[in-house]
């Protein structure tokens, strides 16, 4: 349950142990997308406990705090009462900031689980093959500041310093304008965001707003008229697969950081 635990499934090829998946946020990874097509689809959403159990499922795994609602009865001991395990992305388990090492954690871990302990070693090298690679290329300059835009008009939505986003961030050479906020995301106001005047705006694509309407609404808004990224038009874009913890991090943190330093990557 959520496209990021999805393809950390797929990307152990562990494919013919899946008897559904669930919500999808983005467009499966092209090279994920042939195995996925083969996997049962729950619902588009989060499946009814009822349907969730009726894919006999010995393990669930949730990517999000969502997966195991209280509202929905989706809980996690409920689905231990009907026989099945359940393991809940550390990024929504974490006490501190989570990191890079997290991730790689959880890749262990479900190795560890499904007896492919290997094939997770293997992509955890492959991830930080790519970080270091990121890391080589970087400038020794003062990291570039970026505000996080995830949503909200009266008052934004934003990446804090607790959750992966804030790691790639600073691996990608930048600095979270909101690494303060002890939170993975969190709400904080307009004044806040000019105060702290970001050279840079990520942007978090999904939802029923695109990414192009966010970028106009930041443009049109005459009170950020005077930040810096707003003035320079500097933005970069990810999905939202790509921000939370899952495979995608390394290939988002270089994309990052060839947006932030165009000229280290010619």
């Amino acid at each position: 349950m959520n496209q990021h635990v999805t393809e950390v499934l797929l990307a152990l090829g562990l494919e013919d142990r899946m008897v559904g998946t669930a919500y999808l946020d983005d467009a499966i990874l092209p090279e994920f997308q042939a195995a996925y097509t083969a996997i049962p689809v729950l619902a588009d959403q989060y499946p009814a406990l009822e349907v969730l159990l009726a894919a006999q499922p010995d393990f669930v795994y949730g990517g999000f705090r969502s997966a195991f609602s209280e509202d929905s009865g989706r809980t996690r001991a409920a689905l231990a009462e009907n026989g099945a395990n359940s393991f809940l992305s550390t990024e929504y388990c974490a006490d501190g900031p989570v990191t890079l090492e997290t991730v790689y954690a959880d890749l262990r871990a479900i190795g560890a689980i499904f007896g492919v302990p290997e094939r997770a070693e293997a992509l955890v090298a492959e991830m930080q093959a790519q970080i270091d690679a990121v890391s080589a290329q970087l400038p020794a300059d003062e990291p570039l500041r970026v505000f996080v835009y995830d949503s909200g008009e009266d008052a934004p939505f934003t990446a804090g310093g607790n959750g992966i986003a804030n790691a790639m961030i600073t691996l990608a050479g930048g600095a979270n304008s909101f690494a303060d906020l002890a939170d993975e995301f969190g709400e904080v106001s307009w004044e806040a965001v000019i105060a702290r005047d970001p050279e840079v705006i990520l942007i978090f694509d999904y939802g029923d707003t695109s990414a192009e309407q966010k970028r106009t609404f930041l443009l049109s808004n005459p009170a950020l008229a005077g930040v810096s990224a707003i003035q320079n038009e500097r933005f970069v874009v990810l999905p939202l697969s790509s921000v939370v913890a899952g495979v995608r991090n390394a290939a988002a943190v270089e994309q990052v950081a060839r947006a932030l330093y165009p000229e280290a990557f010619e």
